[in-house]
């Protein structure tokens, strides 16, 4: 049983880019943030990278599933093992092979259990799967901790957090009321189909600084197409799988290289804009964390969409690297204390709910 008050709390997030595993450490009573302890990154390397990506799209018992899940725990063990002491919990969010809510459902590779023996410490995982067969979409789940960090940056008017990862999220918060009131759901593509292009491409993991996009021009006509896309006048809460925008990257397939860069950050630019259509009120900010807030090129393009000031999680002196990761350390806690992790209008389930398996390693605490 976690004790009572404030716990130091472990968190990994391993997101749809594929680049590697984030943890981070924070404490907090699964309500408020207390601090923050040590963070760090682990790489995927180049066959563990590949063994992942094989089985995107696949659901348990299907070729290559087994093996990603494999990669992606010794992965992890082999990260928050440098972390684990004076540790009370770990939040395990596995990795994401396929995301189908309303269909087959929700799939992160990756069983706790295996973590929670490795580690001697109580695990929590398998976040999505509750919500989903509550009628969720399962995704996003960071708005609950976007809510605390709006408190702790002590934010007085509506704001927005902005995750550019491999694909896009929004979380809306109005700092005067609880999180029932805040709007969240998935913008569009990201990173992902950028860092797909740039590995086939060049070789690359992904655009660093924008420089290609900026050698670019972008075809306006293939953003058009991307603009009338249904999925940006369906209502929200809404989510997406990695490859769901798959029809992009065909799109850019006949443009030179810069052009094609181009054309998929203006398209990542062009989805944040059209997602204010659903906002209960404008923004005072919006607050830009994953990695593409470090694209200079792909920040400008949002900031011109939008009417407010758009920066990174920094200027207010939060870690945009390692926010995912303590949402899910933030998340163990809620999930361990009881307390609701989604919300109607954060991922569409019915009424407020809690997800989570709460693995304990067999010998105990250790």
């Amino acid at each position: 049983m976690l004790k009572k008050g404030h716990v130091r709390a472990l968190g990994a997030m391993s997101g749809t880019s594929l680049d590697g595993v984030d943890a981070a450490v924070i404490e907090t009573d699964g309500v408020e943030i207390f601090g923050f302890g040590p963070s760090g990154y682990r790489e995927y390397s180049g066959p563990e990278a590949r063994s992942l990506k094989a089985a995107l799209g696949r659901w348990p018992g299907e070729p290559g599933v087994a093996e990603a899940a494999e990669v992606a725990e010794t992965a992890h063990v082999v990260l928050l093992e440098e972390f684990i002491e004076d540790v009370d919990i770990v939040g395990f969010h596995g990795q994401t092979l396929a995301h189908e809510p309303g269909g087959r459902g929700t799939h992160q590779a990756g069983d706790g259990r295996v973590l929670a023996e490795a580690l001697s410490r109580p695990v929590v995982w398998d976040f999505r799967s509750n919500d989903v067969e509550m009628g969720g979409q399962g995704a996003p789940l960071a708005p609950a901790y976007h809510h605390a960090l709006a408190r702790f940056i002590r934010a007085d008017k509506p704001l927005v957090f902005l995750n550019l990862g491999g694909v896009g999220n929004v979380t809306w918060i109005d700092p005067g009321k609880g999180p029932e009131a805040m709007l969240a759901f998935d913008t569009g593509p990201a990173n992902a189909p950028l860092n797909d292009l740039m590995g086939a491409r060049r070789g690359l993991p992904y655009d660093e600084g924008g420089a290609l996009a900026a050698e670019g021009a972008v075809d306006e006509a293939v953003l058009a197409r991307f603009a009338e896309h249904r999925y940006f006048f369906k209502l929200p809460p809404k989510s997406l799988d990695r490859d769901d925008f798959a029809a992009l990257s065909q799109e850019v397939a006949g443009l030179s290289d810069a052009d094609a860069a181009a054309t998929l950050t203006a398209a990542v630019a062009a989805s944040v804009a059209l997602a204010q259509q659903h906002f209960p009120a404008p923004p005072a900010r919006v607050l830009v964390t994953g990695g593409g807030r470090k694209n200079p090129v792909m920040m400008a393009m949002i900031a011109e969409g939008l009417g407010c000031p758009v920066e990174p999680v920094e200027a207010v002196g939060l870690d945009g690297d390692m926010l995912e990761a303590q949402a899910f350390a933030y998340l163990a806690v809620r999930v361990a204390k009881g307390l609701p992790t989604s919300w109607p209008g954060t991922t569409g389930v019915r009424a407020a709910v809690g997800g989570g398996v709460i693995s304990e390693p067999s010998g105990g605490f250790a």
